[in-house]
């Protein structure tokens, strides 16, 4: 009898831990909050997209893209969302829920989508990381000016991972930055990175002749990406680096 019970025991341990990891599986890319203002929703073990949303002339409302990432009970930020409001409701959701401490946030490039909301981590002592050129385009423009600089790449510890943040060439922007997470084969784009099947977007501050180039430059960098967030739309994977080069090759 002791052999069939072991055999029974082993059974409803496997059908335990099949549910487990099911279940764990079915809330990546579910929506794990969401407001008028705001959306968030888990991407990855330790990653998690926040969607905001710019009020434009006509009416509409243009989502865009920022991230989360955790690790150890820290966090990082990836591009505010587009308003103090909406950032006061970020950083609230991650106390709350992810109860992990806000170490800072990185700014991909100096427009509104980017840093919108910026003023609402300083007033929380939140420190900011961006590119020397996006502080100075910031500043020109009267916006809130991110507090640390760097000038071509800053890799920050986080828990027990990294994030290397790194300057390849302008392309929507003089200043754009791709940041990689490693631990999660993870690259945060933003407008620099296109979804597939977008158009071109604002071009008002873009490099057109060096978009294509900077884009490859980020492919022989991380080959191996499984995850690719651009600033506004579908999250995916490399295919999304494939059609911004394809886009804007066709410009040249």
């Amino acid at each position: 009898m002791k052999p069939k019970i072991a055999v029974v025991m082993k059974m409803i341990v496997a059908v335990v831990l099949s549910s487990f990891f099911n279940c764990a599986q079915k809330t990546l890319g579910a929506v794990n909050f969401e407001s008028s203002a705001l959306q968030i929703k888990q991407l990855t073990q330790n990653t998690y997209q926040h969607i905001s949303y710019l009020e434009l002339a006509n009416g509409q409302r243009f989502p865009c893209n920022g991230l989360i990432y955790v690790s150890k009970g820290e966090a990082l930020v990836f591009d505010t969302p587009v308003d103090d409001i909406s950032s006061l409701q970020l950083i609230d959701w991650i106390k709350v829920n992810l109860k992990s401490q806000i170490v800072g946030v990185v700014v991909n490039h100096f427009h509104v989508d980017c840093l919108g909301g910026l003023s609402a981590f300083h007033d929380k002592d939140i420190i900011s990381f961006a590119n020397q050129l996006t502080i100075e385009l910031a500043d020109k423009g009267r916006n809130e000016v991110p507090k640390l600089s760097f000038k071509d790449s800053l890799e920050i510890q986080l828990g027990s991972g990294s994030v290397i943040n790194r300057f390849f060439g302008p392309g929507h922007s003089q200043d754009n930055i791709g940041s990689y997470i490693p631990s999660e084969d993870l690259l945060f784009g933003g407008c620099l990175i296109k979804e597939v099947g977008a158009g071109k977007g604002n071009l008002n501050d873009a490099n057109l002749q060096m978009w294509p180039s900077t884009v490859r430059a980020i492919q022989k960098a991380y080959p191996e990406l499984k995850h690719v967030v651009p600033g506004h739309g579908q999250v995916g994977g490399t295919e999304l680096l494939q059609y911004t080069v394809d886009l804007f090759e066709q410009s040249n």
